[in-house]
């Protein structure tokens, strides 16, 4: 082939690749692999709420599980804050912003409040059964808020002279300033999460609060 055709062929390539070439349908999210962090204002303005409490976190990609199964607008905490001290959380997995915010106001000012006022000692870690949980609400084919990290189970709270105080075994402890603190705790929770569920609803949540937020109609029991 001559060094003209040769010429002419390579513009004709390089133009068919530039001009008039069909437009790439836009790949969606891999399911599991997660893709990019939510961007929504609301979710915006939730975690820049979050950062001014001072708790330590990390925003975690979007990710879809399939059958309903969702982690959206998720974080993941490492630490929450007291009224002068950083909090520990144990066992916690990604969790939606609104969750995280809300736990994070109930730990400073309902549990280390609580804690300081009822028992003489600071809140140093809050103890939960986790958060994220792909499954359905017992005995019903509804979703679960912990299908889509919407809710956390809290077991127990470590005081910071070592005491540590477990649903289970301290709801109806023989100590009325233990039971006092536990059901004021509770009962701050309601303030700031739509559903809690304690030892007093049911033999499921005999060992844990159960805390969700949102709802049209708040239940707490």
């Amino acid at each position: 082939m001559s060094r003209h055709a040769l010429l002419v062929a390579a513009l004709a390539a390089l133009l068919s690749g530039c001009i008039g070439a069909p437009e790439q349908p836009k790949r969606q999210p891999a399911r599991g692999t997660g893709a990019s962090l939510s961007q929504s204002p609301q979710a915006r303005a939730c975690l820049a709420n979050l950062g001014q409490t001072q708790a330590k976190f990390t925003p975690l990609a979007d990710q879809y599980f399939g059958t309903g199964c969702s982690n959206l607008g998720t974080v993941r905490l490492a630490e929450l804050r007291g009224d002068d001290a950083r909090l520990e959380v144990t066992n916690l997995g990604p969790v939606t912003c609104p969750v995280a915010s809300s736990l994070q106001g109930w730990a400073r000012f309902g549990v280390d409040r609580a804690a300081r006022q009822i028992l003489g000692s600071p809140l140093a870690r809050i103890e939960t059964m986790g958060s994220y949980s792909c499954r359905n609400v017992a005995g019903t084919n509804r979703l679960s808020a912990h299908a889509t990290a919407n809710a956390v189970d809290v077991a127990a709270f470590r005081l910071a002279d070592g005491r540590r105080i477990s649903v289970v075994s301290d709801w109806n402890s023989p100590s009325p300033q233990v039971r006092a603190f536990l059901r004021t705790v509770r009962d701050s929770a309601c303030k700031r999460f739509g559903t809690v569920l304690t030892p007093d609803y049911n033999a499921a949540h005999r060992d844990h609060f159960h805390l969700e937020p949102g709802g049209l109609k708040p239940f707490c029991r």
